[in-house]
């Protein structure tokens, strides 16, 4: 089954001048007993922060916090005495676990785009740990590029304690990708831009999918489009 959510159901907030941020599931001051995750998927934020300001310092615990940086740059300080600049086409995870505290700031004159998801890991009480790589996704060209997962199977991606695995794909015009998949999991799909036409379902920019029950899914670009895949387990024993 395919769940399409239009862009025009996001949640936006924009709670101080330079943050505005649409919300995927509930989060902050917006609640919704329907939307509150999808399978380990508790957070996704698509934020956009302008130049000069940011995320203050702030505590975490017990989640697998992913930010992919889309656009500009963001430099990270945490309790852990991690201190960095996450640039465009890079990709960072921060595991809670236990504990920590940090701040997320645009150093620059220019503003960021960042998407910022946030799993349930598979286990608790782990100690907090990072972790940051350059995948460099933004280049890629008509394939699924895996940039985060908790399957060790994959190399050359960030780890993360969840058994699911983060997809980017930046897919030209009449193109086409097939994501196998099985009735045990789930997939979610965020197109940035672009248009998609998937198991015969069309969707535009800022939709989103939410895939239960299906075996594979064909994935064909109307328009250049770039997207998230995540797939995900579908029941909480397997996160």
């Amino acid at each position: 089954m395919l769940k399409i959510i239009p862009a025009t159901d996001r949640h936006h907030a924009a709670p101080v001048n330079w943050l505005s941020s649409y919300f995927l599931f509930s989060f902050a001051d917006y609640y919704d007993p329907q939307n509150v995750q999808f399978g380990p998927l508790r957070v996704f934020n698509d934020d956009s922060i302008q130049g000069n300001a940011g995320f203050p310092q702030h505590p975490h615990s017990e989640m697998e916090i992913v930010t992919l940086v889309l656009d500009g740059e963001l430099t990270h300080v945490d309790t852990m005495g991690n201190r960095a600049t996450i640039k465009k086409g890079e990709v960072q995870r921060m595991t809670a676990g236990t504990g920590l505290a940090h701040s997320e700031q645009n150093d620059t004159d220019k503003p960021a785009h960042i998407y910022q998801l946030w799993f349930q890991p598979n286990q608790k009480g782990l100690p907090p740990s990072y972790e940051q790589k350059d995948v460099d996704f933004l280049d890629s060209k008509n394939e699924l590029i895996p940039l985060v997962s908790g399957q060790k199977v994959l190399e050359d991606v960030v780890y993360m304690n969840s058994n699911t695995t983060v997809y980017w794909c930046n897919l030209a015009t009449d193109k086409t990708v097939t994501f196998k998949t099985f009735p045990i999991r789930n997939t979610f799909i965020y197109v940035k831009e672009g248009s998609l036409y998937i198991n015969g379902v069309d969707i535009g920019p800022n939709d989103q999918v939410r895939s239960t029950d299906e075996h594979v899914l064909e994935i064909r670009a109307s328009k250049d489009a770039q997207f998230i895949l995540i797939d995900l387990p579908g029941s909480e024993a397997n996160y």
